[in-house]
């Protein structure tokens, strides 16, 4: 197959400027320039002290909290979620990666092997990807017939209020970028030799297929969007604000003792978006 980064193969090293710029404003990014990093880690530092509050109370209280991450490959899931639990202690806030299912789980319910992972009491679960497979990845790769994700979009509601019933809080993140900012961060992984395994033969097969992507996208928005738990749509082109109002979603979401909404800071209404809001948009 055809090389997708041969145009910016040019000493196989650096994009030029130009090209970053573009990728950073794709996809109607509001902001021109990355947010400052030490503006960002004073923020963080604040955020992740409002965090282990949290934690504590979670503990003393037996609160169950699921935070879902879905977006295109290269959106910054794990990225967000590591900033997230940089400094939590990780017996009680769990990293759920689930992957691909084997033979015996294929022919269970869908939402079987994914119960397992659903938190017990003072604890918080962070799916890096989740049960939403089934609405993007795989009927965009053919994994899965049109008929099991039309039946999965049915059925995700229903199993979601079910869990919401009883006690669990729900935080569902889709993460938006550009197209040319998912260009930019696959060939940065392309040449870095340290990132090199994030890249697989899937994440170059979604080049062609962005528009498949986004149809699915819109789709499981639609379907699946619900008062008991709603969609956050965060424009994630610049990681460092990505990572802020995500964290800021959450505690603003959440009763928990020595809660400080100054601290937490407000939610930036130009990259954070509901579900409707961001459908009602142009999209990526």
């Amino acid at each position: 197959m055809p090389d997708p980064f041969e145009a910016f193969d040019i000493d196989n090293s650096e994009l030029p400027k130009a090209i970053r710029k573009a990728a950073f404003t794709s996809g109607g990014y509001p902001y021109a320039d990355k947010l400052d990093d030490d503006d960002y880690d004073t923020q963080m530092y604040k955020l992740q002290k409002q965090l282990v509050l949290h934690q504590a109370h979670m503990a003393k209280a037996g609160t169950r909290t699921i935070l879902v991450f879905e977006g295109r490959d290269a959106a910054g899931k794990g990225g967000t979620i590591k900033r997230f639990l940089e400094n939590l202690n990780s017996r009680y806030n769990l990293i759920a990666a689930l992957p691909k299912p084997n033979d015996r789980e294929r022919t269970q319910w869908y939402f079987q092997r994914y119960i397992d992972w659903l938190p017990a009491a003072g604890e918080m679960v962070l799916f890096d990807r989740s049960w939403y497979n089934r609405a993007g990845v795989e009927p965009v790769m053919g994994f899965c017939s049109k008929e099991q994700t039309a039946h999965f979009l049915e059925e995700a509601p229903e199993f979601e209020k079910r869990l919401t019933k009883d006690g669990i809080r729900i935080f569902k993140f889709w993460l938006s970028i550009g197209r040319e900012m998912q260009l930019k961060r696959f060939h940065d992984r392309r040449h870095d030799p340290l990132k090199t395994w994030k890249l697989s033969p899937v994440d170059l097969k979604a080049l062609d297929l962005w528009d498949e992507y986004s149809e699915a996208r819109n789709k499981m928005l639609k379907a699946t969007d619900s008062r008991h738990a709603p969609w956050t749509v965060i424009r994630a082109n610049d990681k460092n604000r990505l990572r802020l109002n995500a964290i800021r979603t959450m505690l603003h979401g959440l009763d928990y003792e020595g809660k400080d909404e100054t601290e937490i800071g407000k939610i930036d209404g130009r990259i954070v978006l509901s579900a409707d809001e961001f459908l009602g948009m142009e999209g990526e």
